[in-house]
């Protein structure tokens, strides 16, 4: 029986995916084999000996201290995609937002409440609110992911023209773009381009305030920027100053905090991206299979501090070793089984950065974990 410690709410839909008869699941769960949790921060939590899996439902996982898991052998998943559409229809609402002063008039009309002659002073006052259409104009977007693919392909369908820019767009990624969607691999044709500019891209030491003095100024004048990906992407002292002077037109940002609330020029919406009973589904669903599939399997997809490694069992014994990366780890593994007298029938090995990852499986059942255990850089060997 596995045990699973839930940190946050995790939708019905993604729970039912683990077997009653094979899982024990709950928030307050002793020694918990997994960990299932949207935003809970994990960064001060004492992480018991016996986890080895935590799985976000989300993409995010600033909530959650990769490094320290990855010394532990604990391997965390995320579940890229798994709210694309949502967050792509957000930025839609953002799109029209930004240019049709929706936000405003809805908040002027509601001020009328209690007047007289509302018809004639909505006809009178609604020249104030005019903005302009989104057919024609171009939409820059940084990141190509999920969801910056799907929200290229909407946009195109809307009648806008599309530019991208992501310096690792996967095969996957390019295949499913768009064929009307022009690709730049330099990101000032963006700034440079745009009428309206949406980013989806990883909060990075790179990416970190990109958006700021310097990228302001190689933009159009007017320019509308949408912001759902991560806050610091954005030096909020700089966009507030290009608001001011008419470089930027709008910022919609769902990441609201003490200096962007109530700012003239700036949208701000409350965190709502993936703010969708489906999207909640799909991402503890997927979450759920993910760490499904290493407990039971040891295999591993979408983890983000250990590499995907995937071997279909076709052996008596199987066993997975999570190890620090080094020239001869995976020749010292090996050996232990040779000087077993143990022959591997299948094996895969991955690398990630600083750490690795093996899945080997054999015939018999001769106990290797201690044998493996003992090489140096092993971190925890796993028998399934």
């Amino acid at each position: 029986m596995y045990k699973v410690l839930t940190l946050n709410k995790i939708s019905k839909v993604g729970l039912s995916e683990l077997p009653e008869n094979m899982y024990s699941v709950s928030d307050e769960e002793k020694n918990p084999d997994a960990v299932l949790l949207r935003s809970f921060k994990m960064h001060d939590m004492e992480l018991p000996e016996s986890l080895l899996a935590v799985a976000r439902c989300g993409a995010g996982v600033n909530n959650i201290p990769l490094d320290k898991c990855a010394e532990k052998g604990i391997v965390v998943f995320n579940t890229p995609g798994a709210n694309a559409n949502a967050v792509k229809e957000l930025v839609l609402t953002a799109l029209l937002i930004s240019s049709r002063k929706i936000a405003e008039s809805y908040e002027w009309a509601k001020s009328l409440k209690g007047s007289e002659g509302i018809p004639a002073a909505v006809e009178k006052g609604k020249s104030q609110f005019a903005g302009p259409e989104i057919m024609g104009k171009t939409l820059g977007i940084i990141g190509l992911g999920a969801i910056g693919v799907l929200v290229a392909e909407a946009a195109v369908s809307l009648g806008m023209k599309v530019i991208g820019y992501d310096p690792f767009l996967s095969l996957n990624g390019a295949l499913k773009l768009d064929k009307a969607v022009k690709y730049t691999t330099n990101l000032d044709d963006v700034y440079s381009e745009s009428d309206y500019i949406t980013v989806h891209v990883p909060l990075t030491p790179d990416t970190k305030e990109m958006f700021c003095k310097e990228s302001f100024a190689k933009m159009k004048d007017g320019v509308r920027i949408i912001n759902l990906a991560r806050g610091e992407l954005v030096n909020i002292g700089d966009i507030k100053e290009a608001i001011k002077e008419g470089k930027v037109c709008k910022f919609v940002t769902d990441f609201p905090n003490e200096d962007t609330v109530g700012v003239d020029g700036i949208i701000t919406l409350p965190h709502l991206g993936a703010s969708t009973p489906e999207a909640e589904d799909n991402c503890a669903s997927m979450a759920a299979n993910e760490m499904r599939e290493y407990l039971e399997n040891g295999n591993i997809v979408n983890s983000v501090n250990y590499p995907n490694c995937f071997l279909a069992k076709n052996a008596e014994s199987r066993i997975c070793v999570l190890y620090k990366n080094s020239p001869d780890a995976v020749s010292n593994i090996t050996k232990a089984f040779a000087d077993k007298g143990v022959t591997v029938k299948d094996m895969a090995s991955k690398s990630k950065g600083d750490f690795a990852y093996s899945i080997i499986d054999f015939d018999g059942a001769c106990d290797m974990s201690g044998a493996i255990g003992a090489i140096e850089g092993v971190i925890r060997v796993r028998v399934i």
